[in-house]
């Protein structure tokens, strides 16, 4: 949630929300460190008052364009990054707390926190899993695509320069009538 937001929010109430913290962890810091910094992050929430109740670590994954950030001076571009995120309940104050402290940490390329719905409290996305669904490939067999289609094959016979009328034609029909029963 944008600072600015948030400041509209603090109006002395002490009713909590629902956040999300999603951050993105420099590549180039130690993969056994990764573990260090999610902790600092999850420590930062507690001690201001939050309640943890729900996360996903952070695990390596390739962006899906190059984000650039200025370290010590220089631009430099991340093609990957550990992304993990955080959900819990605070008070608006302590968002803006949590917020600048954030931002002002060397380690994370990027974050966003956001005010959760009830449905999206009830429903997280758990990225990681997605993306690991995603990747699994599986075999699919010709009759289990097209399984009343049946194709003629042509056998090399001793007279090769020959060759049969139906050798290497397709029934039509069985094919779109196949493929109209899978669109169903």
């Amino acid at each position: 949630m944008p600072a600015a937001e948030a400041e509209v929010l603090v109006d002395g109430s002490d009713e909590q929300f629902s956040y999300e913290l999603a951050f993105h962890v420099l590549p180039t810091v130690a993969e056994g460190e990764v573990t260090t910094v999610f902790a600092d992050i999850k420590a930062l929430i507690t001690n201001d008052s939050g309640h943890i109740f729900d996360e996903e670590a952070p695990e390596r994954f390739d962006l899906a364009y190059e984000i650039e950030k200025v370290i010590e001076g220089k631009h430099r571009k991340f093609a990957s990054a550990y992304f993990g995120w955080v959900r819990f309940k605070a008070e608006a104050e302590a968002v803006l707390k949590i917020t600048a402290e954030i931002e002002s940490r060397p380690d994370i390329l990027r974050h966003l926190l956001i005010k959760l719905t009830r449905t999206e409290e009830e429903n997280p996305f758990r990225f990681h899993e997605a993306i690991k669904d995603q990747k699994m490939v599986s075999t699919v067999e010709e009759s289990e695509v097209l399984p009343d289609v049946t194709t003629v094959t042509h056998s090399d016979d001793e007279d090769a320069g020959t060759e049969d009328e139906d050798a290497g034609e397709v029934d039509e029909e069985a094919i779109d009538k196949a493929l109209e029963e899978k669109e169903v």
